[in-house]
């Protein structure tokens, strides 16, 4: 049976931060022996505002990467093994690896920061990625921010569209979270806009799963920063970055919350069935997505998983889904017919649901209203703003 916990349990990192205005490099110091030790050793990025020193560790952390793990799922076992037939096996700790942070750019934006970085997420492979922090974050060590991975659409800006650099107002769900206090990391999706990793080379035998390791390595990312609370993270996306966000939250429980837009229906449902979207590199059966689907064509009622599997992983955790009475690429009546075979597992003692599913009259889009409907619906998840360093 694979080994499904999300923890990292190769190289952890660490960062710290003080005020260091006026530095126009950020190299890296290699420190004298002594600032070894048990395995530890330390690296300082400097930057043109914060001094961040990263403690890259073998082992141990300063704060826990994830909550407290929850007794053993039989289902949700066997859900991520039916999407590991498909995907291929999720990496083990061999193959997690210093993030070894670069950061390349920063930019002040009135109430928060802009910084372009890279990071780590296996050896040989850099991922570029945003992360957006509130101003009032950087204040103080002693207050913690929640975070979230907002994860972008087919597009060809890529990641730069939901940091509000791609003109696309509907995908800046970046932007808009944090000016309501959360710390923001958006990585880029696998085969698309600059991003365009060796995926036969790296051993990858889906896109898909590439971009969901990259995104838990996003959240050791996150998880190592000082200003941001560990017992918890959250994902967005629209279309694309609907789905990405579903299959990480299936992978990974440090996600406690999803929200997906214009992001699923049933494979058996996607456009209607018709198998010519059923062929190698159309559809779901691309190289960034999962090319083993291309095998199903014609036979669709024998895959081994569809959305109510991820679901099932995912569950009990919150997950919010916008499914517009309009879009022509993922029907709201499949949205429905799939979130209904799972309702019971995110069903409440007392009759509340943690699954909930909207239907505005729109096509496939993330509008303003429903955009701030999601934002609420993570709030109630994490609670934005300021939290103790140590609850």
């Amino acid at each position: 049976m694979p080994d499904h916990r999300p923890s990292p349990s190769g190289v952890t990192a660490d960062f710290s931060f003080r005020e260091l205005p006026g530095h126009p490099q950020f190299p890296v110091e290699q420190p004298a022996d002594s600032t070894k030790t048990r395995g530890v050793s330390f690296r300082r990025l400097r930057l043109p505002c914060l001094l961040f020193t990263l403690v890259l560790a073998a082992s141990g952390c300063r704060a826990p990467l994830h909550p407290t793990a929850a007794p053993p799922d039989p289902e949700r076992a066997r859900a991520l093994s039916a999407m590991e037939s498909v995907m291929g096996r999720l990496p083990g700790p061999e193959r997690r690896c210093p993030l070894e942070v670069r950061r390349e750019s920063e930019t002040d934006e009135g109430t928060y920061v802009r910084q372009k970085l890279s990071y780590q997420s296996e050896p040989g492979d850099r991922v570029p990625a945003y992360l957006l922090i509130p101003k009032a974050a950087l204040g103080t060590a002693q207050r913690r921010f929640p975070a979230v991975l907002a994860l972008h659409q087919t597009h060809a800006a890529g990641q730069k569209v939901v940091v509000g650099l791609g003109n696309s107002p509907d995908d800046e769900y970046g932007v808009e979270l944090v000016r309501r206090g959360y710390v923001v990391l958006a990585p880029p999706y696998t085969l698309l806009a600059e991003y365009q990793p060796n995926l036969r080379a790296l051993g990858w035998e889906s896109g898909t799963l590439k971009a969901v390791w990259n995104n838990m390595r996003g959240l050791d990312l996150l998880a190592t920063l000082p200003f941001v609370r560990t017992n918890g993270f959250a994902a967005i996306g629209h279309s694309l970055g609907g789905h990405n966000g579903l299959f990480t939250a299936a992978f990974d429980d440090r996600l406690r919350v999803v929200v997906t837009s214009c992001g699923f229906d049933s494979f058996r449902d996607y456009y209607d069935g018709n198998p010519s979207v059923w062929q190698p590199e159309r559809g779901w059966c691309q190289t960034r997505y999962m090319p083993r689907l291309a095998a199903y064509a014609g036979r669709l009622d024998q895959l081994p998983f569809d959305f109510p599997e991820v679901l099932t992983a995912i569950a009990p955790r919150a997950v919010w889904v916008n499914a517009p009475l309009r879009d022509e690429n993922f029907r709201w009546r499949s949205v429905d017919r799939v979130t209904e075979a799972v309702q019971a597992r995110f069903t409440r003692p007392n009759g509340a649901s943690r699954l909930v599913v909207v239907h505005p009259d729109s096509p496939h889009r993330f509008p303003p209203e429903i955009r701030q409907a999601a934002y609420a619906f993570i709030d109630r998840q994490l609670a934005p703003g300021p939290h103790p360093a140590n609850p």
